[in-house]
C-alpha cells in the first residue's frame, strides 16, 4: 500500500497565514514623539515572528481622524504609500493593524533620531556634508515621483537617520498619489517656510514642488535658516512669492547655481521641473563628485554616524518624550459602523517580516520654533485648517525686480486668486547681526 504520513488537522498546520498582529504583540520601551493624532512609542515585539525585533509604533486616534474627510483620506494615503514604497531611503512599514478607537503602524526603528537635531547641533552644514544628504533626498524624491507621488512636506523634521547615519524620509501623511507627467492638484499643504510658490497662490501644482522644497532645505542646511522668513505667515508668505533669493557670499558657486535653479518660482524653469525629474537633478555640478549607484547602495560613508550604545538607545531623541512615561491609554471611543468603513483593509503585514527589518526609525513632530529669531514658526498647514487668502493680501507700494511671475497651471479658479498689486520692495537685513534662538519643538 506504499508509505503515509499522518498530520493531525489543527489550527497550527491549516489556514497558515499572516501572524494575527495587534496592541499585546509589542511591549513599550519609551516615547518617542507626540502629536495631535496620538502618539509615537519605540516598541519591542514580543510575540510571533520577529521576536525581540525594536520597532517605532505610531498610534493614531479614530475618532480625531474621521473628523475630517481630508484627515481621513491623508491617513490613509499615508499606510497605503507605506505599503507599496520601498526604496533604501524611505521608511518602511512592517505592520498596520487597527483596534476599536486606534490605528496603529509598526515601523522600523530610526534611532540616529531627526536631520533636524543635528541640523540644529551644528547651526549649519559644510557642503560636502549637505551634499550627501541632499543626494540621498533626491534619489528618494525620484523614486517616489517615479510611483506617481509626490511628497509635498520636505524639512528636516520628517527626514530621520538611521543607525548608520543614511537618510530616511518618513511622515507620508501629505502626499498625493496619481500625479504623473502632466497631472496637476490643488491642495493647500505642507509647512510654509517649505512651500512652493505655486501652492500658495493656489494655481495648480506638480512633483515640481518637492524640489522647490528641497531648494529651501539646502538653504536651510547651508545658512541656518530657510531663505524666506519673516515674522508671521502672512509676511513669510509675502516673501516666498515675490521676495529676492539673497545668497551668503560665502557659497561657492556650484551651491548658488543650484539653490538658484531649485527655487526658480516659474516650475517650468526650475531644475527637476521638467520630464527628467530627478535625473536632471542629479546632473548638476554640485552633485559631481557624487556615484549615485555606490550611495544608492549604502557604500558611501554618511559623515556623521550616531554613537548609540544598543538598539534601544533613545539618545538621539527629545528627552522631553523620552522621559515620559510610556502608556498607550485606553481608548474606548465608539465609532459608527459608517465611520469605521473609512479603516476598512488598514491591516497589513510586510512580506519583508519574515526576514530580517532594518534598523530604523520614524516621527511625526508637527511644529517647532524658528532657529533665527527673525524667523517664523515652521507652521504645517492642512487643508481645514487654514486659508491660505484668509486676511492675506500683497503689500500696496512699487515693485522691484523679480522673476518672472508664476505661469498659470490650470484655468482660473473660480475664486479671485491673490491680486496683483505690486509689492512692497524687500530690504535686506540691517547690519546689526540678531541672536540665534534655538530650535525647539512646542508641541502641537
Amino acid at each position: 500500500m506504499g508509505h503515509y504520513e499522518e498530520v493531525e488537522l489543527t489550527e497550527s498546520s491549516v489556514n497558515l497565514g499572516p501572524e494575527r498582529i495587534g496592541p499585546h504583540c509589542f511591549e513599550l520601551l519609551s516615547v518617542l514623539g507626540k502629536g495631535g493624532y496620538g502618539k509615537v512609542f519605540q516598541v519591542r515585539k514580543v510575540q510571533g515572528t520577529n521576536l525581540g525585533k525594536i520597532y517605532a509604533m505610531k498610534v493614531l486616534r479614530k475618532a480625531k481622524i474621521v473628523c475630517s474627510a481630508k484627515d481621513t483620506a491623508h491617513t490613509r494615503a499615508e499606510r497605503n504609500i507605506l505599503e507599496s514604497v520601498k526604496h533604501p531611503f524611505i521608511v518602511e512599514l512592517a505592520y498596520a493593524f487597527q483596534t476599536g478607537g486606534k490605528l496603529y503602524l509598526i515601523l522600523e526603528c530610526l534611532s540616529g533620531g531627526e536631520l533636524f537635531t543635528h541640523l540644529e547641533r551644528e547651526g549649519i552644514f559644510l557642503e560636502d556634508t549637505a551634499c550627501f544628504y541632499l543626494a540621498e533626498i533626491t534619489l528618494a524624491l525620484g523614486h517616489l515621483h517615479s510611483q506617481g507621488i509626490i511628497y509635498r512636506d520636505l524639512k528636516p523634521e520628517n527626514i530621520m537617520l538611521n543607525s548608520q547615519g543614511h537618510i530616511k524620509l518618513t511622515d507620508f501623511g501629505l502626499c498625493k498619489e496619481s500625479i504623473h507627467e502632466g497631472a496637476i492638484t490643488h491642495t493647500f499643504c505642507g509647512t510654509i517656510e517649505y512651500m512652493a510658490p505655486e501652492i500658495l497662490v493656489r494655481i495648480g501644482h506638480n512633483r515640481a514642488v518637492d524640489w522647490w522644497s528641497l531648494g529651501a532645505l539646502m538653504y536651510d542646511m547651508l545658512t541656518g535658516s530657510p531663505p524666506f522668513t519673516a515674522e508671521n505667515r502672512k509676511k513669510t508668505m509675502d516673501k516666498i512669492i515675490k521676495g529676492k533669493l539673497v545668497l551668503p557670499p560665502y557659497l561657492t558657486p556650484d551651491a548658488r547655481d543650484l539653490a538658484k535653479k531649485f527655487l526658480k518660482r516659474n516650475p517650468t524653469h526650475r531644475i527637476g521641473g521638467g520630464p527628467g525629474d530627478a535625473a536632471d537633478v542629479q546632473r548638476h555640478p554640485f552633485f559631481r563628485h557624487i556615484n549615485w549607484d555606490d550611495l544608492l547602495a549604502h557604500r558611501v560613508d554618511p559623515p556623521f554616524r550616531p554613537s548609540l550604545q544598543s538598539e534601544e538607545d533613545v539618545s538621539q531623541f527629545d528627552v522631553r518624550f523620552t522621559r515620559q512615561t510610556p502608556v498607550d491609554s485606553p481608548d474606548d471611543t465608539a465609532l459608527s459602523e459608517s465611520a469605521n468603513q473609512a479603516f476598512l483593509g488598514f491591516t497589513y503585514v510586510a512580506p519583508s517580516v519574515l526576514d530580517s527589518i532594518k534598523e530604523g526609525f520614524s516621527f511625526q513632530p508637527k511644529l517647532r520654533s524658528p532657529r533665527r529669531l527673525n524667523s517664523s514658526p515652521r507652521t504645517p498647514i492642512s487643508p481645514l485648517k487654514f486659508s491660505p487668502f484668509e486676511g492675506f493680501r500683497p503689500s500696496p507700494g512699487p515693485p522691484e525686480p523679480m522673476e518672472p511671475s508664476l505661469p498659470p497651471l490650470l484655468p482660473p479658479p473660480s475664486s479671485p486668486p491673490p491680486t496683483s498689486t505690486a509689492p512692497l520692495p524687500i530690504r535686506p537685513p540691517s547690519g546689526t547681526k540678531k541672536s540665534k534662538k534655538g530650535r525647539g519643538r512646542p508641541g502641537r
